[in-house]
């Protein structure tokens, strides 16, 4: 992967993220003279402790971060006026080399309901099956088994989400289930696999798997810190990429435009927020949203930059009994638990170094029982959604054995655990653009949609009470880290604080009011967050229907121009989005090498 020199390739990646490396990757694999280059603004990710350290994934929000960007929403009133940041990767690889490395796989439903012909489940399956090795466990039929991202239980199993998985068998009264990810299984307990090798105990990300592995190849090269402002066209042919030094990988570096050509295709790779900007300043969107900000269009196509969605997420504390084993340690940087860890994990490639701290889940439908107490607000979307589609599950319930949040660096060094829950469908949706602010520089323009729709609290807010219920009987529970909970009425029953030990297995649910109740929902309006899941800002349909691209990833009205991230994604998935970045990666590339007439067998 040599230094920038060339000035034409035959394919242009904008963006080096974790479905840009798949293409790239898988093309350069199956014709070794393709000149291939991916433009990218992070910094590479080789070899690097940060990144292939699943453990060290809490450390890239830090604010002085380079791995990753910032992107702040506008100010919301359904968030008690407050703006949501929702981070995305930049790196090579994307967030697939920082995110929480969680296996899970979306229903064969979610892709049946894109309506998009060749992206049907019965097409896709098989590249589920093509670029996985699921080290869990052998003979399952809808995994595979020889393909080069790894799937693995991690380095140590937790005891504690033993206990979690225990608890929500007897008291949340659902069965046990080995394998969740089988495409079609929901609402049961099971254990929770990771991106990691069990060989080598490493992150199983995009940028290791696909291209680092090709370094032989000169023609398959990666320029990094650079940021593409644009699409050269001619007429309405994509003909090349502009772009410029990144100063946040490169601080202080020229900012004069270089431009590079693609002799065959230029595809648009940079996520959900990067991609529609990319676009915009190309001349591709909305018309109104070009001309206010002096752009000239070349295609007017309203739908880029809409269709934002993600999944709705909290994180809540709790306290945990000093004998347990939690993530706190190493999160803390503590001296000995991290050299001892270390040692484990280069001997073996064990140890709490190839864990994420999340071991056990469920993904989650509400009983009778649940649906009830969830009242009418709900009752319309469960029936127009969740009812008729029993793999499709409302949310996802975790514990995370250890600490997450604001509050990192201030609190007693004991043990603590998280209550995480994300729902998967959220019915709100948002947006993403570019604006240009008074003093003319460009910024983003960011509506996240979060909690618009009045359904989408219903099941948060239900889900507080569920976990509290279920983490106050765990064996190690002891407590809650009250500053992280609702702050709830003088005298409630609901009141937060540490405890000596936990409830009877059988013991009374707690018993909320009307003034709790409202307590939990304004606790979610301020602090509800993202699952790094954004997608679908570059929709993958019909034009009619504010869709950017085809069934074939081409944007609509040029040619020469495809985009293959998650912003393709028309309607929302029902999992951790990388499973799903990785396919469309496959897909893309299949796609490509046939009309490039390339015999694809890779």
């Amino acid at each position: 992967m040599s230094p920038p020199s060339p000035t034409e390739f035959d394919i242009v990646f904008a963006g080096g993220g974790a479905t840009a490396c798949v293409v790239a990757g898988r093309l350069a694999a199956c014709d070794s003279s393709l000149k291939i280059l991916i433009l990218e603004a992070g910094e590479h990710t080789l070899d690097k402790p940060a990144h292939v350290q699943l453990y060290q994934y809490p450390f890239h929000l830090a604010p002085t971060t380079t791995t990753l960007t910032f992107n702040f929403g506008n100010p919301s009133p359904h968030l008690n006026g407050r703006t949501l940041v929702v981070p995305s990767g930049r790196s090579v690889g994307g967030a697939s080399t920082i995110n929480f490395g969680a296996y899970t796989r979306a229903p064969l439903s979610d892709y049946d309901d894109w309506a998009v012909e060749g992206w049907e489940s019965k097409n896709l399956i098989p590249l589920m099956k093509k670029f996985e090795t699921y080290q869990v466990q052998p003979g399952c039929p809808t995994h595979g088994y020889t393909g080069p991202v790894k799937v693995s239980p991690g380095g140590h199993k937790l005891a504690i989400s033993e206990e979690f998985i225990h608890v929500g068998m007897t008291y949340h009264k659902r069965p046990y289930s080995e394998d969740t990810n089988d495409l079609k299984t929901c609402n049961t307990y099971s254990p929770w696999a990771k991106y990691i090798d069990s060989t080598t105990g490493r992150r199983s990300d995009a940028a290791h798997c696909y291209v680092y592995n090709q370094a032989q190849n000169p023609n398959l090269q990666i320029w990094v810190g650079k940021r593409v402002t644009r699409i050269i066209f001619e007429d309405k042919r994509a003909v090349g990429v502009e772009f410029t030094n990144d100063l946040v990988s490169c601080p202080g570096a020229d900012q004069s435009l270089s431009t590079v050509k693609a002799s065959k295709l230029v595809v648009v790779s940079a996520g959900a927020f990067g991609s529609p900007p990319i676009l915009e300043r190309s001349g591709i969107g909305a018309e109104a949203v070009l001309e206010r900000c002096g752009i000239k269009p070349l295609i007017n196509l309203p739908g880029v930059g809409e269709n934002y969605t993600d999944h709705d997420a909290v994180l809540v504390p709790y306290l945990v009994a000093d004998e347990a084993v939690t993530m706190d340690p190493l999160w803390r940087g503590e001296e000995n638990a991290t050299k001892d860890a270390l040692a484990q994990w280069t001997a073996n490639g064990t140890s709490l170094i190839a864990s994420n701290g999340v071991d056990a889940k469920i993904k989650w439908r509400p009983d009778a029982e649940e649906l009830k107490a969830m009242g009418p607000a709900f009752q319309q979307r469960w029936d127009g959604f969740f009812r008729d589609h029993p793999d499709k599950c409302v949310a996802i319930f975790s514990l995370i054995a250890g600490y997450l949040g604001p509050l990192v660096g201030t609190l007693p060094p004991r043990n603590y655990m998280m209550a995480g829950y994300f729902t998967l469908y959220p019915a709100s949706a948002g947006s993403v653009h570019i604006k240009v602010d008074e003093n003319g520089k460009e910024t983003l323009d960011f509506t996240t949609g979060f909690l618009e729709d009045p359904s989408d609290i219903v099941p948060i807010n239900f889900a507080y009470k569920k976990m509290r219920e279920i983490l106050r009987r765990l064996p190690s529970y002891r407590g809650e880290l009250a500053v992280g909970h609702p702050k709830f009425p003088e005298g409630s029953a609901a009141a937060c604080g540490e405890a000596s030990g936990p409830v009877d297995i059988n013991a009374p649910d707690i018993i909320y009011t009307a003034e709790d109740d409202e307590a939990i929902e304004n606790y979610h309006r301020d602090c509800v967050q993202t699952t790094w899941h954004s997608l679908g800002t570059c929709a993958m349909k019909p034009q009619a229907e504010q869709g950017v691209v085809d069934a074939r990833l081409n944007v609509y009205g040029v040619t020469n121009l495809k985009v293959a991230d998650m912003s393709i994604v028309p309607k929302n998935v029902g999992t951790n989005t990388y499973s799903t970045a990785l396919l469309i990666g496959e897909k893309a590339a299949m796609i490509i090498a046939e009309e490039l007439g390339l015999a694809y067998n890779v």
